[in-house]
């Protein structure tokens, strides 16, 4: 894990396609060009805010007191010259996948989900009344960064993983990680997140004396949500998420059902 942590500290964090095409189209178009437009494009892509919240990390103000979670206030920071300067939209993940497609499809379906989750904890969030409803977002959007990242940078063994797991349904995937990678995800998201300062929510995401905070239980329920609704409506364990989410929201299960369903693909922020 140390080596690997070492590595990612010092690689260039590649971003998906859409998410340079989108920063080209809007660095050429002056009436759009605004923190707000920006932070959009950025914060759909967690590949993209991580290699922002890293950047601000390692080039901190010295008069910054707090850690910065909300990217349109990091981009408000830096200035939008600065940010196409020295945060670029490369290398591309897709191109960086191009000979292991297996690889660049769970990329893609982790990053799918990850954004899904993202938007349903802010829109929950929100119903909360939360008064940091960016750091849920993030957070939500950032919760399997350290596999996406693996999925860019070591595709071979991922794909092992995904190989075991597939001939047997029983493997417990940190067993398998362990087997593979020498430790497991979960523990490398979080020590990931402490080297480079994410936001502290994510901490509590593995912090069993947080499970049952309102802020943990949002963004856990995002991402259960999000990957049982991956393929659809109908599995099995929706019901389950449905009724948990209920219990956060102070909601009647069924209205919960209807309302999962009708967010939009992006809730504006």
């Amino acid at each position: 894990m140390a080596a690997w942590l070492a590595f990612l500290g010092q690689a260039e964090i590649p971003v998906l396609k859409q998410t340079a095409r989108e920063l080209e189209r809007l660095s050429t178009d002056e009436s759009h060009l605004d923190a707000r437009s920006i932070a959009n494009v950025v914060t759909d892509d967690p590949l993209m805010t991580v290699k922002l919240l890293r950047y601000m990390q390692t080039h901190k103000h010295r008069n910054q007191k707090y850690e910065l979670v909300d990217v349109k206030e990091a981009l408000l920071m830096m200035g939008l010259d600065a940010y196409f300067r020295e945060v670029p939209a490369a290398p591309i993940s897709e191109d960086m996948l191009q000979g292991h497609m297996g690889a660049l499809v769970q990329l893609l379906h982790t990053v799918r989900r990850a954004q899904r989750s993202a938007h349903y904890a802010y829109d929950w969030a929100l119903r909360l009344h939360d008064l940091h409803a960016e750091e849920v977002h993030v957070s939500a959007l950032l919760y399997h960064v350290a596999e996406m990242l693996m999925w860019c940078f070591n595709p071979g063994q991922m794909l092992e993983i995904q190989k075991r797991q597939a001939a047997d349904a029983t493997l417990r995937s940190a067993d398998v990680q362990k087997e593979v990678l020498g430790f497991t995800g979960m523990d490398f998201q979080r020590q990931l997140t402490i080297e480079w300062k994410l936001p502290e929510l994510l901490l509590n995401l593995t912090d069993p004396a947080q499970a049952n905070t309102s802020r943990v239980r949002n963004v856990k329920l995002a991402a259960n949500l999000a990957r049982h609704s991956a393929q659809g409506w109908d599995n099995d364990a929706l019901p389950d998420d449905y009724r948990e989410i209920a219990a956060l929201l102070r909601m009647e299960p069924d209205k919960v059902a209807a309302m999962v369903k009708s967010v939009p693909a992006v809730v504006q922020r």
